[in-house]
C-alpha cells in the first residue's frame, strides 16, 4: 500500500480545506520571506556602497538627504560648496583620503558625477572597455548604464541639466565615451563618471544656471567622500565641522543606521502580522485533518481489519499534514522571490537599483523547520484519535 499516494488522494478529496490551509500557510511564509529578503538585499546594496567612507561633508540641510544623495545617488543634493573650503578640510591631519564630488545633470535618467579618478578605485570597479578619461569632456561609463543604453566605446551624447532626463539638453558639448566597467554590484554600476572640470566647463556659458550654484570664479563641488586614518576620529571631526563651519559633516554609517530603524517598526509588523497567518493556517489544517479522519473512520476501520497496523494510518496522517505545509513552504518562496522581482522592477524604474537574488538565507530554513512543526502539531491529535479508534464500533454503526 502506497502511502504517499494514499496522502494526496486524501487531500484531493477535501479540495476547499485543503486549499484554505495552504494559501494560508503560502501568505505567510511569503510574507515572511519577503520582508527577510529585502532587509537583507538592501543593507548588503547599502553597506557595499558605504565601504571605504567614514564621512561626507557637504551643504546645510538634511544629514540623511546629504548621504542618499551623494553616496547611493537616489535623492537630490542639499547643495553646492565651496572648493577652497572643502580641500582644506581634505587637508586636515585626521583625513586619510578625500573624494570630491560634483553632479547635477544626467544622460536619460543616469547621473553624470564629476569624480577624481580614485573613485573608481573606491568600489573595485574593473574596465571592461577602454580606459579611464585623460581630458574633459571624456566619460567611463557603469555597467548598468552601458547595457540599458547600448552604450560602446567612442559613441558621443549630449547631457541634460538636473537629474531628470527631460531637463535642459547642453547641447553646446558632447561627452565621449573612453571606459565602460564590469558590473561591481555597487552605485557605480548606474553612473556616468567624467572629470570635475567637463562638469565646471559645461556649465560655464550657460547664463539659466543659478549663479550661485554655478559662478566660476570660485569654483563649487556637491559634496566630498572622507575615509579618516584612525576609526576614532569620528566622533569628533563632524562636530567639529558642523559647529565651525557653513559646511555640513554626515557620518553615513549612523543615517543609514537611523533610516533602518524607521523601518524597522513596519517592517516588525507586518512580521508579527504574518506569523499570525501562519499560526491560523496550523489551525486550519488541524481542523482539516481532524474532519477529514472523521469523514473516513469507515475507510480507516476496512484497513485495520485488512491488516493495515495503527502506524500505517498515523503515517498517512502525517504525510498528509507534511505534504501540505512543505507544499506551503516551497509556494511561499516562490511567492517571495516573484514579490523580489516586483519590488525590484519598481526601483529599478525609479532609482536604477536592482535587487533581484535568489540566495536562500538562513532565517529561511528556519521557516522551513517551523512548517514541518505545524504539519507535525496539526497532525498530533488526529493521530492520537487514530490509536483510540473502536473498529467493531465503527463497522457496527456503518
Amino acid at each position: 500500500m502506497n502511502i504517499f499516494k494514499l496522502s494526496i488522494k486524501n487531500i484531493f478529496n477535501k479540495p476547499l480545506s485543503s486549499t484554505i490551509s495552504l494559501a494560508l500557510l503560502i501568505l505567510g511564509i511569503g510574507i515572511i520571506s519577503l520582508l527577510l529578503q529585502l532587509n537583507s538585499l538592501i543593507k548588503n546594496q547599502m553597506n557595499n556602497n558605504l565601504k571605504g567612507i567614514d564621512m561626507v561633508v557637504g551643504a546645510k540641510g538634511s544629514p540623511l538627504q546629504l548621504i542618499l544623495s551623494s553616496v547611493y545617488h537616489v535623492d537630490s543634493p542639499t547643495g553646492n560648496i565651496s572648493y577652497k573650503e572643502a580641500d582644506e578640510i581634505s587637508k586636515n591631519k585626521m583625513v586619510g583620503s578625500s573624494i570630491k564630488l560634483l553632479y547635477g545633470d544626467n544622460y536619460k535618467g543616469f547621473r553624470i558625477v564629476g569624480a577624481e579618478k580614485k573613485y573608481i578605485e573606491l568600489y573595485g570597479a574593473v574596465f571592461k572597455k577602454g580606459n579611464e578619461w585623460n581630458k574633459p569632456f571624456e566619460v567611463v561609463v557603469g555597467s548598468k548604464v552601458s547595457k540599458e543604453l547600448k552604450i560602446n566605446l567612442g559613441d558621443e551624447f549630449v547631457s541634460s541639466h538636473g537629474l531628470r532626463e527631460n531637463g535642459e539638453s547642453h547641447d553646446h558639448k558632447s561627452f565621449k565615451v573612453v571606459g565602460l566597467l564590469e558590473p561591481s554590484n555597487s552605485v557605480i554600476d548606474q553612473l556616468i563618471i567624467t572629470s570635475p572640470t567637463s562638469v565646471w566647463n559645461i556649465h560655464g556659458d550657460h547664463d539659466h544656471l543659478d549663479d550661485d550654484e554655478h559662478q566660476h570664479d570660485e569654483k563649487k563641488i556637491t559634496a566630498m567622500l572622507i575615509k579618516f586614518k584612525s576609526p576614532m576620529n569620528i566622533i569628533q571631526f563632524p562636530r567639529l565641522i558642523n559647529e565651525k563651519t557653513n559646511l555640513q559633516a554626515a557620518v553615513p554609517s549612523y543615517e543609514i543606521s537611523r533610516l533602518f530603524k524607521l523601518f524597522g517598526f513596519g517592517i516588525e509588523t507586518l512580521s508579527y502580522l504574518a506569523y499570525i497567518i501562519i499560526i491560523v493556517s496550523g489551525f486550519s489544517l488541524f481542523i482539516n485533518l481532524f474532519n477529514s479522519m472523521n469523514d473516513r473512520k469507515y475507510e480507516m476501520a476496512l484497513i485495520r481489519t485488512l491488516g493495515g497496523s495503527r502506524m500505517l494510518l498515523s503515517k498517512m496522517i502525517i504525510f498528509e499534514s507534511l505534504i501540505l505545509t512543505i507544499s506551503g513552504f516551497l509556494l511561499g518562496l516562490l511567492f517571495s522571490r516573484l514579490g523580489v522581482i516586483l519590488v525590484s522592477s519598481l526601483m529599478e524604474e525609479s532609482i536604477n537599483y536592482d535587487l533581484n537574488s535568489f540566495n536562500i538565507l538562513n532565517e529561511e530554513y528556519w521557516l522551513l523547520i517551523l512548517s514541518v512543526l505545524i504539519g507535525l502539531v496539526a497532525s498530533l491529535i488526529p493521530v492520537i484519535q487514530v490509536y483510540k479508534m473502536n473498529i467493531s464500533k465503527i463497522l457496527s454503526d456503518e
